[in-house]
């Protein structure tokens, strides 16, 4: 347990300084949204490249891993669609719906990578990619189609969502950082210096974003909306995490990764995602803020039974 929250302890501090600084040092909020582009769009990417280009994946069991935590994320996915007729007999609007959605499926990658880093090195962050790969295309196929059917104001064309896959920078980054892995394309020196450069700055620097995107109105009277989207996602997505894990067979540091990327909070991104598209942004920047400051506590117990 010790070695757990020594793991974790970094990471819920950056966040924490985040929060901080947001509301001291660095009010405006053009600071936060440069930071956070340049994170999304170029630090983030980097180090996902590196990280797949340069990882052994002859040592790591992809199938399961992957496989453990997509499943995990469908059947969250379809759990949530089949509690739709329930939750709207709780007054429990379209837009609000898919705010929960987002919060019970996706997840913040910063704090995956950060986490499995903090907790194995380079082979944690070599199986939290491959963990990005099995999830961040699903889910995030699913969130545009919850958001098109139950929240946005204008229906998107197939040719919309498919294009919005495709434009995602992490899933690009992924499919870059594979494709040079397993077609062993030789890169020059320049490039791997410049990319561990950038890559290296992307963790701390997204997870002070992370804190900085923080909502702390409201925290203390949540409603059943926002109870719903933390209980799914630290309760009861931990739980098929570790289920579908050992049904597939993993163990040991396996089954930490698969663990701890279940655990994690949704991704400050999804807030972005509702604005654009008619979701309940307020509710979900409840739900994310709720779960972040709750995965602390969440997170190491759950790690720690595993571990």
């Amino acid at each position: 347990m010790t070695i757990v929250i020594a793991a974790l302890a970094p990471v819920f501090i950056l966040i924490v300084l985040g929060a901080i600084l947001k509301r001291s040092l660095m009010r405006l909020e053009t600071q936060w949204h440069g930071l956070e582009r340049l994170t999304y769009y170029v630090l983030f990417p980097m180090l996902l490249i590196q990280t797949l280009l340069k990882a052994d994946l002859s040592k790591v069991p992809v199938a399961g891993v992957g496989g453990a935590l997509f499943v995990s994320a469908l059947v969250m996915s379809l759990l949530c669609l089949a509690l739709r007729p329930a939750l709207a007999r709780l007054a429990i609007d379209g837009p609000a719906f898919s705010s929960i959605f987002q919060g019970a499926t996706r997840w913040q990658t910063y704090v995956a990578l950060a986490v499995s880093g903090n907790l194995f090195g380079d082979t944690g962050l070599a199986l939290a990619s491959v963990a990005m790969v099995a999830i961040i295309p699903l889910v995030n196929v699913f969130s545009v189609a919850v958001l098109v059917h139950y929240a946005s104001p204008e229906k998107k064309s197939l040719a919309t969502i498919v294009m919005t896959m495709v434009k995602n920078p992490l899933i690009s980054a992924c499919a870059i950082g594979l494709a040079i892995n397993l077609l062993h394309l030789p890169l020059p020196k320049l490039w791997h210096e410049v990319a561990d450069a950038l890559g290296r700055s992307s963790l701390a620097i997204g997870l002070l974003v992370t804190g900085a995107g923080l909502h702390l109105e409201g925290l203390l009277r949540p409603n059943i909306a926002a109870a719903i989207g933390v209980f799914l996602k630290l309760i009861l997505m931990p739980v098929l995490g570790i289920a579908l894990a050992l049904w597939f067979g993993l163990n040991g540091q396996n089954l930490v990764i698969v663990t701890a990327c279940s655990a994690i909070p949704a991704s400050s991104s999804a807030y972005v995602l509702a604005r654009q598209m008619g979701g309940d942004a307020p509710l979900l920047a409840q739900i994310i803020t709720l779960q972040t400051i709750l995965a602390a506590i969440t997170m190491p117990v759950a790690i720690a039974l595993v571990a």
